[in-house]
């Protein structure tokens, strides 16, 4: 074998390459081992030793600290960790808006409106759409007028054309996308994750974050979501605007003729908050009480009035008199919607002064679940507050004098001179304090009445704070304000013990299946076996460590895809090793017989492998989350398996033979296993044909009956809660039951594994905007189990809104679609005939439609869902390469045989005796590579745990079906296809 000596030099380098990548989760192991030690169990006391580890050097020699090693390991994914990843969306719209300075011009907002829902629909880009749709709606219409000021003259004239506005807009469009990467990577750094993963998904206005072991999802909710829009308003006194709540009450009382709701009661003595306070301020909060709710029966006449209760007090004279200051209603927390659904009604509307603006408190009252109702009053003519955020130049957390939790922030010199005219003009009248309303991203954060001017822009936030809400809005206002509203379109969230659990059944399903295929090496092809063997163990050190090299992170797919891909390794074995006995059958020697097994089964590896290869890197591009950790090690794991099969174990063969070495490549068992058989597919092939059509027919009825097929919640859009009870459910009875709770919305309920679990899917609010309604969502979710009267965990949660499910089909469609045109022009340059091509673009076609059939025929027959979902679409993909390298051997092996006889192509049946002989020649290859494959499946099947059995069934199916097709569709097909070449 020519060049050996550089073969030993590669492989000797990558293995230092991959030693010293995998080191690095060695120190840490012994650093975190250390840890837990210490703490005897304390987390905390773990956790500060771990802390106290960041700054020190753990790794010898190289003298690196332990955050940076930590930083340099391979890291757990959420399944295996537990955590939590969002999809944050960034707002175009908002954004857009914003630059033509909020106008209310009626076409540039239907323009707006129209290509938002476009964008909703699946649309891409959202300027060229919205620039399209201004178009539409006036022709002759300058945006120019709306986006040209002096504050961007330089990048956009007043005489700008539209397609000048367009590249002003897309500029500043990636530029917000940019800048919120930044400023969440930021926010995100100062919360502490250790090892996050941030994307930006290229060609959209999305941001992927991943951050493993964070379990606070509605704290990281808060955090991503928060545009940090400080600002300092003027506010409006309760008897100023009693007034007005009064108007609105009795013009909802001759609307509104059914309101059901209950009357937000209080004691204000128990509830009112406590003062919050700014430097230099302070804030008395009065004993109050509020009268008793409403009765049932007075909420027709008082709609306003039944959800919402005015502040008062008992007065010196044993009178209720309205309570002094900017509340002006006390709601309860389930109350608030509707609240805000009056305010927001046509006939309301004018009834509320444009130099009124209603928010609510960041919390509810302490004690309580009631929030307060701030009136803000809008002094400027742009609607602008008193004084903005930008003023603010740093905010560090701290503690007041009564030591509780604060933000105290410094403002720069312009926001100073500022700050000490309003506080001045706010405290001037002795006898008539006012209040400033302290506002981020529209919510109230305290309302603090000043009593002295205050010179030196040092100022603090203080109120029923926790140190976490301090510490997390400190960074959020230190990492500065977003460009534009992001929201969290999608996201997912682990609870540790599943994480835990994942490891344990992912490391169980990875050890056996590696026993398998090294046990099943060993007895079938006797010493040559443990050669096979030897370069498996190569093999496996070097995924990892090229893994750790590039920094990725293991989930439970990608140990799947390890896993398979070892499984894959062994193809390139087999093929050798049965070249190699056919070789020897005819007599030749070891060596020689070695040297032709390694020559003639090249063609097909490389074939088979660059296929797969290539479907590894369209799941990469169409994917996302685990599907792109399946995806790369599936390709990592190629490059290293074609690098230690062959080039390693040839060396390991050639050194046995210099050393005389007897090598067997059989045994007495195993050495006559499928010799002369001679099976006729080709003349068998219409019955295959009948056989798959019945199947496919059968799919279409079950689709029928069962009204389509059981998308999941990344397809539809919905939330997906996996929940594990302490005993068994009556799925029917609890999907009842949350029915009621999410006011008649769909509970799909179905069994998820055999652990009392289920997997729980609804559209509730799933359109909502409000940043609490996820936070409402489980609140109904866990109302409705409470009622079950069973101990139950939320294990696992994922919201994906319907723009995200879009996206996620029309990226399926295309994925599907692309590897097909992909696979089609590969074997069409590769063979240089457009029947192979269309043969296995048709075999293909044929397997996605037989694994269909099956999850339309078994969905509610096994003890698991059988969703068509981001995974399903992975498993789709991966069958076709299945089929794909199955069907390029029989091709390589025609195109051997054509060689051989020296003819270009043969007919009629010549060319039927060639086809079975080319299936028959390879059938040990097939049967042998697929039941190794198939044993590797089934045991991740069987241990790899419930979160991606659905994932495995779809592969163990698709791998049948692969095989079958490769033997009896994509192959014989070509001879129909070939008929009529043939006739001319």
């Amino acid at each position: 074998m020519q060049g050996k000596g550089f073969i030993k030099f590669m492989a000797i380098l990558l293995g230092i390459v991959c030693l010293y990548s995998l080191s690095f989760n060695l120190v840490t192991y012994n650093v975190e081992k250390d840890a837990k030690a210490f703490a005897k169990g304390d987390a905390v006391k773990e956790k500060a030793y771990l802390d106290s580890m960041a700054t020190v050097p753990v790794y010898p020699v190289l003298g690196l600290t332990y955050q940076q090693v930590k930083g340099k390991e391979i890291n757990l994914g959420l399944d295996l960790k537990g955590g939590m990843n969002v999809t944050m969306e960034i707002s175009l719209a908002e954004l857009t808006k914003s630059l033509a300075n909020n106008t209310n011009d009626a076409t540039f907002n239907q323009a707006l409106s129209n290509a938002q829902t476009q964008m909703n629909a699946g649309g891409k880009d959202f300027v060229t759409i919205f620039v399209n749709e201004y178009e539409k709606l006036a022709p002759n219409g300058k945006l120019a007028d709306f986006f040209a000021t002096q504050d961007n003259t330089e990048q956009l004239k007043a005489n700008a054309s539209n397609a000048d506005v367009k590249k002003f807009l897309s500029k500043e469009g990636n530029s917000a996308i940019d800048r919120s990467f930044t400023i969440l990577r930021s926010r995100i750094d100062g919360f502490g994750v250790v090892a996050p993963n941030m994307q930006k998904q290229e060609g959209s206005n999305r941001i992927f974050i991943e951050m493993p072991g964070v379990q606070d999802k509605e704290r990281v909710r808060k955090l991503l979501q928060g545009s940090a829009e400080l600002q300092f308003w003027q506010v409006y006194q309760n008897d100023e605007v009693v007034g007005i709540l009064e108007n609105i009450n009795k013009t909802l009382a001759l609307t509104v003729k059914d309101t059901t709701a209950t009357a937000a009661s209080t004691n204000a003595a128990d509830t009112a908050k406590k003062g919050g306070k700014l430097a230099g301020l302070t804030k008395t909060a009065a004993k109050d009480t509020t009268a008793a709710g409403k009765k049932a029966d007075a909420a027709k006449n008082n709609p306003l009035y039944s959800v919402l209760s005015i502040p008062t007090y008992q007065a010196e004279n044993g009178q209720q008199a309205l309570r002094p200051g900017p509340v002006v209603a006390w709601v309860l927390q389930k109350d608030t919607a509707k609240v805000k659904a009056y305010f927001a009604r046509p006939e309301i509307k004018p009834l509320i002064p444009n130099t009124l603006k209603f928010m609510w408190s960041l919390k509810p009252m302490e004690g309580s679940k009631v929030y307060e109702l701030y009136a803000i009053k809008v002094t400027s003519l742009d609607g602008r507050p008193s004084l903005g955020g930008d003023a603010v130049s740093n905010a560090i957390q701290g503690y007041d004098q009564k030591n509780r939790p604060e933000v105290t922030m410094y403002m720069n010199s312009d926001g100073a001179a500022k700050w000490k005219k309003i506080t001045a003009d706010a405290s001037a009248d002795p006898n008539n304090k006012k209040a400033i309303a302290i506002v981020l991203d529209n919510t109230v954060y305290s309302a603090p009445t000043v009593q002295n001017e205050i010179p030196n822009g040092v100022s603090s936030i203080s109120g029923s704070f926790t140190l976490e809400d301090t510490k997390d809005l400190a960074n959020i206002l230190k990492a500065g304000k977003l460009p534009a509203p992001a929201k969290i379109a999608s996201d997912y969230v682990v609870g540790p013990s599943l994480g835990q659990q994942a490891i344990e059944s992912g490391l169980w399903s990875f050890v056996i299946a590696f026993i398998v295929i090294l046990v099943f090496m060993a007895l079938y092809y006797s010493k040559a076996g443990w050669v096979a063997n030897l370069a498996l163990v190569i093999n496996l050190f070097f995924i990892m460590g090229v893994l750790a090299a590039f920094g990725a992170v293991l989930t439970l797919p990608g140990i799947a895809g390890i896993v398979l891909t070892i499984g894959l390794s062994v193809d390139a074995n087999i093929l050798i090793f049965e070249r190699v006995r056919e070789e020897l059958a005819q007599g030749k020697s070891t060596a020689v017989s070695i040297k032709e097994g390694f020559k003639h089964a090249m063609s097909s590896i490389i074939d088979s492998n660059v296929t797969l290869f290539i479907l590894g890197i369209i799941l990469f591009i169409f994917g996302t989350g685990p599907v792109q950790g399946f995806a790369t090690t599936l390709c990592v794991g190629i490059v290293t398996s074609l690098f230690a099969a062959v080039l390693i174990s040839r060396v390991i063969f050639d050194s046995l033979l210099s050393k005389k070495a007897n090598i067997s490549f059989d045994n007495s068992v195993t050495r006559n296993a499928f010799k002369n058989i001679a099976f006729n597919f080709v003349g068998h092939r219409k019955l295959y044909y009948i056989i798959s059509s019945l199947i496919i027919v059968a799919g279409i009825g079950f689709y029928v009956k069962n009204d389509g097929l059981h998308l999941g919640v990344d397809f539809k859009g919905g939330r997906t809660y996996m929940v594990k009870f302490d005993k068994q459910m009556n799925t029917e009875d609890v999907s009842k039951k949350l029915v009621e709770k999410f006011d008649g919305e769909e509970a799909l309920v179905k069994t998820a594994g055999t652990d009392n679990s289920l997997k729980i899917t609804t559209p509730f609010h799933i359109n909502d905007q409000d940043q609490n309604a996820d936070k409402v969502v489980e609140g109904a979710l866990r109302k409705g189990l409470d009622e079950l009267g069973t101990k139950y965990s939320i294990e696992s949660s994922q919201k994906v809104t319907p723009t995200i499910a879009s996206d996620i089909i029309y990226g399926a469609y295309g994925a599907i679609l692309f590897s097909c045109v992909v696979m089609f022009i590969y074997i069409l340059v590769r063979f240089r005939k457009w029947q192979y091509g269309l043969g296995a673009v048709i075999a293909l076609f044929h397997d996605v439609l037989l694994v269909l059939s099956f999850y339309t025929i078994l969905d509610g027959v096994l003890p698991f869902p059988l969703e068509i979902g981001q995974d399903f679409i992975a498993a789709i993909l991966t069958v076709m390469g299945y089929t794909m390298t199955e069907t390029v051997v029989v091709f390589d092996r025609i195109r051997e045989k054509l060689a051989e006889s020296g003819k270009v192509d043969v007919y009629g049946k010549e060319r039927d005796t060639l086809i079975n002989f080319a299936l028959n020649s390879t059938l040990s290859r097939t049967i042998l590579t697929s039941l190794t494959v198939f044993f590797v499946l089934m045991v991740i099947f069987i241990f790899g745990g419930d979160s991606i059995r659905g994932f495995i069934f779809a592969l163990l199916i698709g791998r049948i079906i692969g095989t079958y097709s490769s033997l009896c569709i994509s192959t014989p097909i070509v001879i129909d296809l070939s008929k009529k070449e043939a006739s001319k």
